[in-house]
């Protein structure tokens, strides 16, 4: 009993230092921080693989504390948000959990830490970092504009469409960063589960790409939420505009991805050539509806077995 008590506190005492380092070359070293930032939950996600939950969370808030010595408290909501995605990866693989179940944790889990670190400094120290995004945002733009009427002596857009493409992007800021969270966060267990898995830790597998079935009710949701703008056509600016756009955004996303995956699904049961898979990716930003519509159809219809039975005969 002392000599795993001795090598757990070891193992976290690595871990909180090898933790406080990824955040410290993240925050100050510019080439290589992209590397560190990816990789900063993994010795928080290891500890938590192999010890219980209270253990695991006492070493993500001494992670944080020791990077609160190296970077002040401009560090500390850096600190916080790898250290609690560590901890929920950590403890989902130690309870044997699905891959989807470890992406939908980790994810909620970033987003619910992000939430309240934006009203902690809102409430506190009154600084709005959406606002403050949008103001650079809207500057930037401003210039370039400049820049073009300087060359050009012609403004590409006028004020008034600026001003409501720029409201547009405020009023669909939370699905913007619902997506961002989540493909951050598949990114991240992406990367760091081969690791754990080099390190002993028992590793869940996804099912390929090609075999994702949403549920139904997403089809649902997506058929409410245009019924709603076709037969109510909520005011521009409303509560219940601003839902809807943020949904139907969230919505277009996941049957983008349906959509692909049915295209990905049909290349590989006809043996296609890989390469036109990468090329079925790429079009999928500018044919976008086309993979939305292909979505609404895999999800409504059987059209994986119709495929199958076609390879069959």
């Amino acid at each position: 009993m002392p000599n795993n008590q001795t090598k757990r506190l070891a193992h976290g005492a690595m871990m909180i230092a090898l933790f406080t380092i990824f955040i410290a070359i993240a925050f100050y070293v510019p080439i290589i921080s992209l590397v560190a930032t990816l990789f900063a939950p993994l010795p928080i996600a290891w500890y938590s693989a192999k010890y219980d939950r209270s253990s695991s969370i006492l070493v993500a808030l001494i992670g944080c504390i020791t990077s609160f010595f190296i970077g002040g408290l401009l560090i500390i909501p850096f600190a916080l948000i790898y250290s609690a995605i560590g901890v929920v990866i950590g403890d989902a693989l130690r309870l044997k959990r699905s891959k989807v179940y470890l992406l939908m944790s980790t994810g909620v889990t970033t987003l619910i830490t992000f939430a309240i670190e934006y009203v902690i400094s809102l409430k506190l120290f009154e600084v709005d970092i959406i606002k403050e995004f949008m103001t650079i945002m809207r500057e930037s733009y401003q210039k370039s504009i400049e820049l073009s009427q300087s060359l050009n002596a012609q403004s590409p857009l006028d004020e008034q469409t600026v001003n409501r493409m720029f409201d547009t992007l405020e009023m669909m800021i939370p699905a913007t960063v619902t997506i961002a969270v989540f493909s951050i966060t598949f990114i991240i267990i992406s990367l760091n589960l081969p690791m754990l898995k080099r390190f002993g830790i028992n590793i869940p597998k996804f099912r390929a790409f090609e075999n994702m079935r949403l549920p139904k009710a997403v089809l649902w949701y997506y058929l409410i939420v245009l019924s709603i703008n076709l037969f109510i056509s909520p005011e521009i600016g409303s509560t219940l505009y601003v839902i809807c756009l943020n949904f139907s955004l969230v919505l277009w996303m996941l049957l983008v991805l349906q959509g692909l995956s049915l295209i990905y699904f049909i290349l590989s049961a006809y043996g296609s050539p890989k390469f036109l898979k990468v090329l079925a990716a790429f079009m999928a930003i500018p044919l976008y509806s086309f993979f939305v519509l292909i979505g609404i159809l895999d999800l409504g219809f059987d059209i994986r077995s119709i495929v199958k039975g076609k390879i069959q005969k």
